[in-house]
């Protein structure tokens, strides 16, 4: 009898530990999730690249990566992306040294504006910055400023694209030297300065050694989104005549179509392969991530004296420069008839606005397709992301560390390679079901699902940092399961971190463009790559309106997650001194 019933308490045990709820079987699933989205598209670009009809066929690697054209487009990808960074890396370690160090007023509201380029989507910063300095711009009209006419934009060049990305990135390199700087141990800057050392060579002898790790962190960042930007490669090196890997895929693909995806899948190859090396590159130049010091982390102070006020003049007159100059050229713009308009009262028109809103049906469409896609996208990841992090924070098996990778992957690749990736997974009918997801929004959103996991999954872990593993262990000693452990106890204290990468998801997937350009089709628009096609086809003024409209959502979103900042684990949201 006693064996019996030893047999029937193992049953159970084991029906537990595998039913729909359990913890295994809650890992199987993201298993199967993260593998269908990512790891089997990524897979199958790999195989298309190097077996396109099915046997491996490794010369025509050599035949097509040697031909002028991408010779030509790597060389100009390789310099934009690695002078671009460097560009970042300057101006992005200089604002964190001013922002983390000294004693500036207004670091709030001047880290606020610093940021929102960054959550600007490039080609809406591309279009302003053209409209800026463009023969016809407005903005320099006013200020007698006008370029001859007829000539083209500055911008149009290799140069434009290196300062724009450079600009755009910057914040990257802020952010993870800011951080850094954080973590800084005041004990030996202050023993440097007891003995004598002036501020400019504690600055250079301890200070940037300490934090050299973080900023080759940044650069790496910078350097593999410089290399994957769609937006403002497109706007200005398609006009410019400046090739790129990235603008070569985008242009064989709209002109060749399917039959292209075989090359067009060993250049993704080819533009993962330099986003990864640069990744290793930065790495090895940064040396260890664990700068092994003793002393307290607290905060640096280094007072400006004299030169705090030139210090904050030179800084506003930046952000004016560089944020307010080409904003004003766009909002200037699309509240005129026609672009190259002065703004007067005889000119101003919402006629623009209007059209956007109500005019022109596509507009109206691609805003709700990208509005319904995102919000499915943010619930799903941030669900996805709550129970990954659960196993990331508390059982780091080797297949828990496997997901993970596999999502840092896919967020680290350019998103023009994940569009490729979908294409070619998804291209061929599903089985079973016999229903193929190209041309649809499903396969937008499966590319969605893929690349901004890892975007929800950091703030997500950040939160379950700071819960006690205690509450877990007593509420499971006391036979609670596995989902109402989650939803009763850990759910509910990691929720304001996973809400805070659910709002970085909507800024990014909203209005983005790099992994939906390949993706959409005239029927299944979406809002980011609105702007390119608006561009191209000459509705300028149109353009200028739709991406005031986007950078207004952009400001509203980051305002409402400062709302609950004092909620969220320090670092959650990057705006935030």
């Amino acid at each position: 009898m006693s064996v019996m019933s030893e047999i029937q308490r193992r049953t159970v045990a084991a029906r537990r530990r595998y039913w729909p709820g359990s913890e295994k079987a809650v890992l199987w699933g993201l298993t199967l999730l993260i593998g269908i989205l990512s790891v089997a598209p990524l897979a199958r670009l790999v195989w298309a690249a190097v077996a396109p009809q099915g046997i491996p066929d490794l010369s025509r690697f050599s035949h097509l990566l040697g031909t002028r054209r991408v010779l030509t487009a790597t060389v100009n990808t390789l310099t934009i992306a690695v002078i671009s960074t460097l560009l970042a890396m300057l101006l992005g370690t200089v604002a964190a040294l001013l922002i983390a160090l000294t004693n500036l007023r207004g670091k709030q509201a001047w880290v606020f504006t610093f940021i929102l380029p960054l959550m600007i989507p490039p080609q809406v910063t591309a279009l302003a910055w053209v409209q800026a300095l463009s023969p016809s711009s407005p903005v320099l009209q006013f200020f007698g400023l006008s370029l001859p006419p007829g000539s083209p934009s500055p911008l149009y060049s290799m140069s434009g694209i290196i300062i724009l990305l450079g600009l755009h990135n910057a914040p990257l390199v802020f952010l993870m030297v800011r951080a850094g700087l954080r973590r800084l141990p005041a004990d030996l800057v202050e023993a440097a300065r007891a003995g004598g050392a002036k501020p400019w060579r504690v600055l250079f002898t301890v200070i940037l050694p300490l934090v050299r790790p973080a900023i080759f962190a940044g650069a790496a960042l910078s350097f593999v989104t410089a290399a994957g930007n769609f937006g403002i490669q497109a706007m200005l090196g398609i006009p410019g005549r400046v090739p790129t890997l990235i603008t070569l895929v985008y242009q064989q693909l709209n002109t060749l179509g399917a039959s292209a995806l075989a090359d067009m899948a060993v250049l993704s190859l080819l533009i993962a392969a330099i986003t990864l090396a640069g990744l290793m590159l930065s790495r090895w130049l940064g040396g260890r991530q664990d700068v092994r010091v003793t002393g307290t982390p607290r905060s640096l102070h280094q007072p400006l004296g004299r030169w705090r006020l030139p210090v904050e003049i030179i800084v506003w007159l930046w952000m004016i420069l560089t944020l307010l100059l080409p904003l004003s050229a766009l909002l200037t713009t699309s509240l005129t008839q026609g672009f190259g308009q002065a703004l007067t009262f005889s000119s101003l028109t919402l006629s623009n606005y209007a059209n956007a809103l109500f005019g022109y049906p596509a507009i109206r469409q691609a805003f709700f397709t990208s509005l319904g896609l995102t919000l499915l996208t943010a619930v799903i990841l941030t669900v996805a992301s709550l129970f990954l992090a659960y196993f990331l924070s508390w059982q780091r098996t080797r297949l828990v560390r496997v997901l993970q990778l596999s999502t840092e992957l896919a967020y680290a690749l350019p998103g023009i390679v994940t569009g490729i990736a979908a294409i070619l997974f998804f291209l061929k009918p599903l089985p079973l079901i016999h229903v193929s997801l190209y041309g649809t929004v499903w396969i937008i959103l499966a590319a969605y699902l893929s690349n901004f996991m890892a975007l929800v999954l950091r703030p997500t872990m950040a939160g379950f940092a700071q819960i006690e593993r205690s509450l877990d262990e007593a509420a499971q000693i006391f036979g609670a399961g596995f989902l109402r452990r989650m939803r009763d106890i850990l759910m509910p204290l990691a929720a304001p971190s996973a809400m805070a990468g659910t709002i970085l998801v909507f800024l990014t997937a909203l209005n983005e463009i790099q992994v939906s350009i390949l993706l959409v089709t005239s029927g299944t628009q979406t809002l980011g790559p609105m702007i390119v096609f608006l561009d191209e086809g000459g509705s300028s003024t149109l353009a200028a309106a739709t991406g005031c409209l986007m950078i207004g959502v952009v400001l509203i979103l980051m305002l409402l997650a400062s709302l609950f900042a004092r909620r969220l684990p320090e670092g959650v949201l990057p705006w935030r001194v």
